[in-house]
């Protein structure tokens, strides 16, 4: 197969999901993940792709927005209606993990009145519980100022040392076929730390995020004991993760 039918292939399919792999293009197109490689760097050269760890991605979605102010404006509605759902799962003296999605920040103000404590990597929860009945715990290591977080080794350390009695983590995507998906590694790994010490794991996501893959696929379903999402989840689709196995609120 010459370089002009790998590169139609190729788009095509970034076209159809957003991202490819070097593993399965290679399979998908009868060559060798050197050359997968190769093609994927010219296409990146030429501006049609953005090169990934292990794979490329859309310009659209390189490019997607990230700042927590630009996510914390979207789909506002629903992701309170999401807040106030799985604010209702925490009892007084839980001791819970809140991470720096936009979603779990509508957590705090159903909770400030609780005798809890909350551990978080976020900056914008910090902000919020800040003098509440609520007592915090901070995670150490490198600010993202864009995100409005903390991430990094120091802050994964940090996470590791606690045992929570529920996590409320976030995700850029979620699907049946392919769990839990981000648009980067640092927040799936500080996900990952802390669904690692809980003992009930909550994952809150509107019903856009759901039967959407992103480019890192980081856990299976199995991480998450209990979906909370917002009333517009297609009925099918609710049931898919039920049977799947996840406890879904909505």
């Amino acid at each position: 197969m010459n370089f002009q039918l790998r590169k139609q292939i190729i788009l095509a399919g970034l076209a159809q999901q957003g991202s490819v792999e070097v593993k399965e293009l290679a399979r998908q197109l009868d060559a060798s993940e050197i050359t997968v490689r190769r093609d994927l760097a010219v296409l990146a050269e030429k501006g049609l792709l953005v090169r990934t760890h292990g794979g490329a991605v859309t310009l659209a979605l390189a490019k997607e927005p990230a700042a927590f102010a630009n996510k914390a404006a979207t789909r506002q509605a629903q992701k309170e209606y999401i807040g106030r759902l799985a604010a209702a799962e925490i009892a007084e003296g839980d001791t819970i993990f809140i991470d720096c999605g936009s979603t779990t920040f509508q957590l705090c103000p159903f909770i400030r009145h609780l005798r809890i404590r909350v551990v978080t990597n976020s900056l914008p929860v910090v902000n919020e519980l800040a003098g509440s009945a609520v007592q915090l715990n901070v995670a150490g290591g490198e600010v993202d100022g864009e995100r409005q977080a903390i991430h990094g080794v120091v802050a994964l350390q940090h996470l590791r040392r606690y045992r929570v009695d529920k996590a409320f983590i976030g995700v850029d995507g979620i699907s049946v076929a392919h769990g839990l998906s981000a648009n980067g590694e640092k927040e799936a790994s500080i996900s990952l730390a802390a669904a690692e010490g809980a003992r009930h794991v909550y994952l809150l996501c509107d019903s856009g995020k759901l039967e959407k893959d992103r480019y890192f696929a980081f856990a299976p379903l199995a991480v998450v004991h209990t979906l909370v999402t917002d009333a517009e989840a297609p009925p099918l689709v609710v049931e898919a993760y039920e049977r799947a196995g996840l406890r879904v609120l909505r």
